[in-house]
């Protein structure tokens, strides 16, 4: 890829220094980046802000449960060639009578290619230096990363029905991030075509430089006493800790009231809807956090 000075990151997005590093590695070689983590880490964010910082752009593939390389790549529309077909049918039936022709939007059954929709990965293999984002890979069915092995190792797709090559070069290669919450074990050999990163929860003092990038003007008591109530809730061995972007939306929330008032909702535990997600958790947090004589969660 052309763009590969080390992006540390925007006024968005807290880029730490090894994650710098594997993202520019991956851009270097021209090789996806993996990122697992925890939820709320930032995965997903990364490919965005980086496209948004430098005005790259940017493709993305929400995978889901049903997703396959066909989506992904390209599909052939049978339906809108079928009936193309027909119209042609019927179009030589009227030119023989002296009737105007059927209108088929410029198509032709002859050029396969006017009949494939490319998805978000051939669409990008085409813009060259841009950026593709395939967000949740561990939740796509075991044959969907498989099935992309060959376009990894050889930067290139084929397009169904017409057998078009889509290829990239090297240096061409877009920034491609692949985020997973480890819902299930990736195959090796898919794993051995990426660059892989693990992103670490957030240590306090780093939690608070990302707060300070998405509320620059935040009071710093608020700050540090959301944050001491955050880290006590991810210390409790719930089923679900409160993730990075629970706590930017807590902190939202508590911003839209004065500072008094916002700090009396923190230690009377208000609004903890936002950041614990099972009953289970809830029960179990207003165990622990008993201390104050009033909670309202």
């Amino acid at each position: 890829m052309a763009l590969t000075s080390i992006w540390t990151g925007s006024d968005q997005y807290l880029c730490d220094t090894e994650l710098a590093q594997s993202f520019h590695m991956a851009r270097v070689l021209g090789m996806p980046l993996l990122i697992e983590g925890e939820p709320g880490t930032g995965k997903t964010e990364l490919p965005i802000q980086f496209a948004k910082s430098l005005g790259i752009k940017l493709f993305i593939y929400p995978v889901g449960s049903k997703s396959t390389v066909e989506q992904f790549v390209a599909k052939f529309d049978h339906v809108k060639y079928l009936r193309d077909s027909q119209v042609e049918v019927l179009n030589a039936q009227r030119m023989e009578k002296g009737l105007e022709p059927l209108k088929s939007g410029g198509r032709s059954t002859e050029v396969l290619d006017d009949y494939v929709n490319l998805g978000p990965g051939a669409e990008a293999f085409r813009h060259a230096n841009s950026v593709l984002l395939i967000d949740e890979i561990d939740k796509a069915p075991r044959e969907f990363p498989n099935d992309l092995l060959f376009a990894l190792s050889h930067r290139k797709f084929i397009l169904p029905e017409s057998g078009k090559e889509i290829e990239v070069s090297e240096e061409d290669m877009p920034a491609i991030v692949i985020t997973s919450n480890r819902e299930q074990e990736l195959p090796t050999a898919f794993k051995g075509r990426c660059i892989y990163h693990y992103i670490s929860f957030p240590e306090p003092d780093m939690m608070e430089e990302i707060l300070r990038k998405h509320f620059p003007k935040v009071d710093e008591e608020l700050v540090d006493k959301s944050i001491s109530l955050f880290y006590q809730l991810r210390n409790l061995g719930l089923e679900r800790s409160p993730s990075t972007r629970e706590l930017l939306n807590w902190l939202k929330y508590l911003q839209t009231f004065s500072k008094s008032k916002a700090l009396e909702k923190i230690d009377v535990k208000e609004g903890m809807g936002v950041l614990i997600k099972t009953q289970a958790d809830m029960e179990k947090a207003k165990r622990m956090l008993s201390r104050t004589s009033y909670t309202n969660f």
